[in-house]
């Protein structure tokens, strides 16, 4: 009760409630900034690995010494280790691809199976226009829905492509152009894949990039990706060929190492906001004892001990840290849960596009709110306001009636 009289604004004690105020806004706001950050540093950490292990192998499996010509008792055999989920034998090349006007932009080629397209379910499952049905039967290519909008490329049209990899001639090598038309136009995502990715049939990018009967690599996919180091030994010996193998946490090692490092940096910023915070109430509490110093002689006088006049502005530091810790939480928690919304809305409003897809590689905002990340931060914004109290609390028990109430 006498904390709750503390904490409610009166005239007298208009200082104390301005800063204990600013308190509960900063918690407020620093709770609700790390939760929003964090989930956004998981969605994006989610979302590209899922679309980046959904699209490319797992495992990476090379050649050495010989041609790849045997890639389908290769792939076969590998299929059989436990924990692999399926193979994919691959002809792959940069070219130059244009549309029905005069512009032009690099992408790459992936010449696959019609069987294994259909397995890529990033792919397969986000097909816009067209079809890949009889994939392997048809000279059809897959495209990219950001790579057909930049070559202003629709269903049936027809996307030439230019490769360095051509005939020999007298005069030279000569770069090899053909033109196929587009079967079916796809959004994984990504925007990176989306602007430069091309499917072909495995057998039309053989004769394409002078490959006649052989593949450049195996693609592996794992049921699951986090076991790749286990079962990569397992992977080569099943091959039955000398092999050289690469996998996914090697291939994008860097990548997913600067998204931690960020993801750790701004947690620590983020903490300060939140840090800062907890400062406030210790300065807001001091100047409370030093505006009560008459009411906790009289309590003195009248019975009360040390601890109980340290409950007491324990119980009105800690108020207000649990009351914002509360209400960063649910603001946070509604933040992510609307992000996307949000977004458009801002977007909207501002004239702008908010998180260009063409920077930030994800078409949408994503956000995955981890439960055991929210604890954590609710938890230690809750420890640092107790913290915050204990001090100024502390020194309130110790003030001295005479003292207090001799120049009353």
């Amino acid at each position: 009760m006498i904390a709750g009289r503390y904490l409610r604004s009166r005239r007298r004690d208009a200082g104390v409630s301005v800063i204990a105020g600013f308190s509960f806004v900063g918690i407020m706001l620093g709770v609700a900034a790390l939760i929003i950050v964090m989930s956004v540093m998981n969605g994006f950490r989610g979302e590209l690995l899922t679309r980046i292990l959904g699209v490319n192998g797992h495992v990476i499996m090379q050649p050495m010494d010989t041609p790849l010509t045997d890639y389908d008792e290769v792939a076969r055999r590998v299929a059989g280790v436990p924990g692999v989920a399926y193979t994919m034998p691959l002809v792959q090349g940069q070219v130059l691809a244009t549309g029905s006007g005069s512009t032009s932009t690099g992408a790459l080629v992936k010449g696959v199976r019609g069987a294994d397209l259909q397995k890529l379910t990033p792919v397969s499952s986000n097909i816009q226009l067209g079809s890949i049905e009889h994939f392997d039967t048809g000279q059809g290519v897959a495209i990219g829905s950001r790579l057909a909008q930049s070559l202003g490329l629709g269903l049936g049209d027809s996307i030439t492509l230019v490769s360095p990899e051509g005939d020999v001639t007298p005069l030279g090598v000569t770069p090899r152009v053909k033109s196929y038309p587009v079967v079916a136009i796809f959004e994984i995502g990504l925007s990176e894949y989306d602007a430069s990715y091309v499917y072909m049939p495995l057998t039309e990018a053989q004769l394409f990039f002078n490959s006649e009967d052989k593949a450049q690599s195996i693609e592996i996919f794992l049921d699951d990706p986090d076991r790749v180091a286990s079962l990569q030994a397992a992977i080569e010996q099943a091959a039955g060929r000398p092999n050289y193998t690469v996998t996914w946490q090697r291939m994008n090692e860097s990548f997913f190492s600067a998204l931690e490092v960020e993801r750790n940096v701004m947690f620590i910023i983020l903490t300060l906001i939140v840090l800062v915070a907890a400062l406030n109430i210790i300065s807001g509490l001091f100047m409370l004892v030093k505006d009560k110093g008459r009411d906790i002689a009289i309590m003195r006088t009248m019975g009360a001990t040390r601890g109980s006049i340290m409950r007491v502005f324990l119980i009105t530091g800690a108020s207000i840290g649990v009351a914002g810790t509360l209400a960063g939480f649910v603001l946070g928690t509604l933040f992510c849960l609307n992000i996307e919304n949000l977004r458009q809305f801002f977007s909207w409003v501002s004239g702008t596009t908010l998180f260009n897809p063409e920077f930030y590689f994800l078409s949408r905002l994503p956000a995955e709110i981890d439960p055991g990340e929210v604890v954590t931060v609710v938890a230690m914004a809750i420890g640092l306001s107790f913290l915050a109290t204990i001090f100024p609390s502390w020194q309130a028990s110790k003030l001295d009636p005479v003292e207090a109430l001799r120049y009353e």
